[in-house]
């Protein structure tokens, strides 16, 4: 009798010590369940950002917008996988004041950089850097880049390709701007030619072989953007990166490698021309064409690379342009051959929509819903919000941009809409434009003193190429963006509007 208690008593104490191992391997499942998902919702919330940008490469330039004659099939990809966007539009109308209003999320009107130009710098800073092009000017150090906004959540940046904010040891330093590398040129006068004497690696020179700065050379500078930035997503794949690849191509002057041009050389038909600006190429057709195509076969290089990594769930990349494409054949370029700009008015330099319309491609497997289409109207200083939107961090309060992450994550019935887009260009006679949903305002000659200001009236959905002003018919459509006109202009200290600052 005892012992079969006992055996009871063995029996259930075996059968309590089971149930306990059981219940703390549960527990240690959940726990490292739960741990798995809070590690996963960490990575996914601080996603790697991919952002690149040609240079003055127009909206029909890609093979997925539209364009017959140059092969862009890694960029169509991107644009299979993910979203197009057919109402996107640059920060400005030229290089610098696109770039400014793209890295800290400020319409022009606001933004620090309001055209190209060259800045007066102290002497001993060109001695102490060696300095052989000036560098643009520089934003202060009281702007907000999104490299500096992703700095709260620690991640790894790199600027690699063409800068055009500041020289090195001025406030518009890449490396004073959050960004922990940058490679490339500084100054966009240095950018006119892809094959440099040097590159600059941080603040320090890289000399390139076998260059010197005439139309061949050895070293191709795109290779050399694309081979660095290769790098850095190799070193950085175990923690969060933000890479911004604003790519030198399709600017001029026009050269790129034979391999890349013996694609387009007895393809693309050629005829005379009068050549002005830039280095003259022999096919200049043929190698506008072949720059745009070695591009895409390099971001086709980074995407094979993410891919290798198990990165592309993780990475968001986005692909556009600064501005419009190239005017009057300068420099062997032929915007009209190639119908670069979609048949809108003005190219490069104009307010108008040929100047400032650009693509914009963006793709991330999972939460972009693929082989989508938007027709949100939106710019480049929309960047900003929405990086910050999908990486979790806060962005600086007083810029302009609206978040697309809405849009971009299929929520569309969540996205704000902007009420007017603004931009004002201190150059090309001094010009402003708004877009206001279906309308665009425009008004020119603003550098003059005491010009007569006339707003020219267009609508787009009707007339996209801007080729009848119906100002006259719609006077209170007139009237209010004249009302935007006042209103979101501010005095700039460097870059004047004679015209309209108030004193």
């Amino acid at each position: 009798m005892i012992k079969n208690h006992f055996r009871l008593a063995c029996a259930q104490r075996h059968s309590y010590r089971l149930m306990f191992i059981m219940s703390l391997t549960f527990i240690t499942f959940v726990t490292q369940t739960l741990l798995a998902q809070i590690l996963f919702a960490e990575q996914t919330s601080q996603p790697n950002i991919i952002l690149i940008m040609a240079d003055d490469l127009g909206y029909q330039e890609l093979g997925c917008y539209g364009q017959k004659w140059i092969k862009t099939p890694h960029i169509d990809k991107l644009a299979d996988e993910g979203i197009k966007f057919t109402n996107f539009y640059a920060g400005n109308a030229v290089c610098a004041p696109s770039r400014c209003c793209l890295l800290t999320g400020k319409h022009p009107g606001h933004a620090w950089v309001r055209n190209n130009g060259d800045p007066k710098l102290p002497e001993e800073l060109r001695e102490k850097y060696g300095w052989e092009f000036p560098g643009q000017n520089p934003i202060p150090a009281t702007e907000v880049t999104i490299a500096e906004m992703l700095k709260q959540k620690e991640y790894a940046t790199a600027a690699i390709g063409k800068w055009g904010l500041g020289h090195f040891g001025t406030s518009g330093d890449p490396n004073s701007q959050g960004f922990d590398l940058f490679y490339g040129f500084n100054c966009q006068r240095h950018a006119h030619n892809h094959y440099p004497n040097f590159l600059w690696r941080n603040d320090v020179k890289e000399m390139q072989p076998g260059n010197d700065r005439t139309l061949y050379g050895e070293t191709y500078s795109q290779d050399q953007f694309t081979k660095v930035a290769l790098e850095f997503i190799r070193e950085n794949q175990e923690r969060p990166f933000f890479l911004y690849l604003p790519f030198a191509i399709p600017h001029l002057s026009i050269q790129v490698t034979e391999e890349s041009l013996a694609e387009y050389k007895d393809v693309i038909p050629e005829e005379d021309y009068i050549h002005k600006g830039y280095l003259k190429h022999p096919y200049p057709r043929a190698g506008y064409a072949a720059m745009i195509t070695h591009m895409d076969r390099d971001i086709g290089k980074i995407m094979t690379l993410v891919e290798e990594l198990h990165l592309d769930e993780n990475t968001v990349v986005l692909f556009t342009s600064d501005n419009g494409p190239t005017y009057d054949r300068l420099g062997g370029s032929d915007s009209d051959f190639f119908e670069s700009a979609n048949g809108f008015r003005g190219f490069k330099g104009s307010l108008y929509e040929g100047g400032i319309r650009v693509p914009l491609i963006a793709c991330w497997p999972g939460k972009i819903p693929a082989g989508t289409t938007s027709d949100l109207i939106s710019a480049s200083w929309d960047f900003l919000p929405t990086i910050a939107d999908l990486t979790g961090t806060e962005a600086p309060k007083r810029i302009d941009g609206i978040s697309m992450a809405p849009t971009l994550l299929g929520n569309e019935n969540h996205q704000s809409e902007h009420e007017f887009l603004y931009w004002e260009f201190a150059a090309y006679g001094g010009q402003q434009a708004v877009r206001m949903g279906e309308w665009k305002g425009i008004r020119q000659n603003l550098l003059k003193k005491n010009p007569e200001l006339k707003t020219e009236l267009y609508h787009l959905e009707s007339d996209p190429s801007e080729s009848n002003d119906v100002a006259d018919e719609h006077p209170e459509i007139v009237k209010q963006i004249e009302q935007l006109f006042d209103e979101q202009h501010t005095n700039s200290e460097i870059f004047t509007f004679p015209a309209i600052d108030t004193k």
